[in-house]
Order: structure tokens, then C-alpha cells, then sequence
């Protein structure tokens, strides 16, 4: 399994978001800047962020992007899942999978069943909140 610049990324914006909530609405200029980021890049992960309700932007003069809500409530599992689509280490574990015809007698799901269990449970547990400490 590989996070991708995609899903390390967007985990950036929202950290470097969280960071400046207190200054209302951020230009990605702003963050792109700050992380060292392509500003060309972010703007296409803003759109699945803002469609997800993760923040809300405004257009024009003073305009930028916002939380919606607070550090603590955000999750870096759901942020990863939604930039990467899903965290699973083999296909048929991926989210609407087919079962597999060898689910049944596989002797390694048991094990990347696990290893997919695992991974989610730790970054369900880390909130951008904790990553600001």
C-alpha cells in the first residue's frame, strides 16, 4: 500500500488549514507557499474536499478556503480515503469489490483482512487536532 502525493497532500492543506483557522479564509496561494506545494495541484484536490463538505471556499478579493469544522473532528482515515478512494492492500478488499471467487478458501485474506483492519483503526484514530501537537 502507497498514499500517494494526492492523499499526502490533501492531508497538508487541511493540517496547514487547521493551523490558520483562526484567520478566516485562507488563499491556497497562501498554503501552497507555506507547504511548498504546486498551486496548480491544489486545485484539484480542492474540489473533492469542498464537494465533501471538509471545507468551504469563497471566490473574489479576501476569498480562500475554511474547516468547516473543528481540528478534533477531522479524521486522517476519512481524509486519506477520500483523496485516495480507498486504503485497501489488495483488490478485493477495495470498497464495492466483487467477492472473489477464492474468498473462501484463500489462505492470505485472513491476513490482508487484518494488515486493511489495522491501518484504518490507526488513522481513524488521528485527528488533525493531534497532528498539530
Amino acid at each position: 500500500m502507497l498514499i500517494s502525493t494526492r492523499g499526502r497532500y490533501a492531508l497538508r492543506i487541511l493540517l496547514d488549514l487547521a493551523e490558520h483557522n483562526n484567520d478566516g479564509y485562507i488563499a491556497m496561494k497562501n498554503v501552497a507557499e507555506r507547504q511548498g506545494l504546486s498551486l496548480k495541484y491544489i486545485e484539484k484536490i480542492m474540489p473533492v474536499l469542498s464537494k465533501n463538505n471538509y471545507v468551504e471556499g469563497v471566490h473574489g478579493k479576501g476569498g480562500g478556503y475554511r474547516l468547516t469544522r473543528e481540528p478534533k473532528d477531522y479524521k486522517v482515515g476519512d481524509i486519506l480515503r477520500l483523496a485516495e478512494g480507498d486504503l485497501a492492500p489488495v483488490t478485493c478488499l477495495q470498497c464495492n469489490a466483487e467477492k472473489c471467487e477464492r474468498a473462501d478458501t484463500c489462505p492470505t485474506l485472513p491476513m490482508w483482512t487484518e494488515f486493511h483492519n489495522m491501518v484504518n483503526n490507526y488513522f481513524d484514530s488521528i485527528t488533525l487536532s493531534d497532528l498539530m501537537k
